[in-house]
């Protein structure tokens, strides 16, 4: 069994999250911004599904849809890991939350608290 290395504590929730690639990286497909959901959430990253391969280091810049109270937050993020769940097709991947801001950071833990009582 794997052990848990992550040092803050995840939800599950499906939030719609946006990113932008902000990494020079050129993509075969060329796209820069890309639409997802979340599979889950803490205060320092997000865990994602998405059709599209990001290498690890890839920089974002994640605008994350938050319902408790409703909101948007900015972030920026790295790829930290990344899975290939399904042929090339579909890829899961974590994204660690760096140089965010303190209100960035406190609207995830409050969100996170509140899903928590929930």
């Amino acid at each position: 069994m794997m052990k848990e290395r992550r040092k803050e504590k995840r939800i599950k929730e499906e939030s719609k999250v946006t990113f932008k690639l902000l990494s020079d990286d050129k993509l075969p497909h060329g796209k820069k911004i890309f639409y997802t959901l979340t599979k889950d959430i803490s205060a320092g990253g997000v865990g994602i599904q998405t059709d599209t391969f990001l290498p690890i280091n890839t920089l974002l810049k994640i605008e994350l849809l938050l319902t408790n109270p409703p909101r948007s937050i900015t972030a920026f993020g790295k790829v930290r890991w990344v899975k290939n769940l399904y042929d090339d097709e579909l890829f899961e991947m974590g994204l660690e939350f760096v140089d965010t801001t303190p209100d960035s950071i406190m609207a995830l833990m409050e969100h996170i608290y509140k899903k928590q009582k929930e």
